[in-house]
């Protein structure tokens, strides 16, 4: 038997900062909130869990990747709320449209183009 996932945890400097983004960017529905935790879950249900803690971002670390309907005005929305470009939308060589953002605290998340064909979610 193999494990599944049960939840993302993002750490954040700032629970509000980060909710802006993950939340009203990326529509992700709030679950809880106490303290320094948020809870979020995506259409599929995955939770995400935002952390507010000291933490260090890294390009090495483990990127969290969205697939979202609107890809350029997606983008468009994260960097008005708070977030950082890093790669503009564009296809890559495997064919799949994507873009590179950094969120309030560094971390990087990818945002794809969701496919009419995609069955992700």
């Amino acid at each position: 038997m193999s494990a599944g996932l049960h939840r993302l945890i993002v750490s954040v400097s700032s629970i509000d900062a980060a909710l802006a983004l993950y939340r009203g960017v990326l529509g992700l529905r709030l679950t809880g909130r106490s303290g320094e935790l948020a809870w979020l879950r995506t259409d599929d249900g995955t939770e995400l869990m935002l952390h507010e803690r000291p933490a260090e971002a890294s390009d090495a670390a483990v990127a969290i990747a969205f697939a979202v309907e609107d890809l350029e005005g997606t983008v468009a929305r994260w960097e008005a709320a708070g977030g950082t470009v890093l790669d503009a939308p564009i296809t890559q060589p495997w064919g799949e449209r994507m873009a590179v953002v950094r969120d309030a605290d560094g971390h990087i998340v990818c945002l794809n183009a969701r496919d009419a064909g995609d069955t992700s979610d």
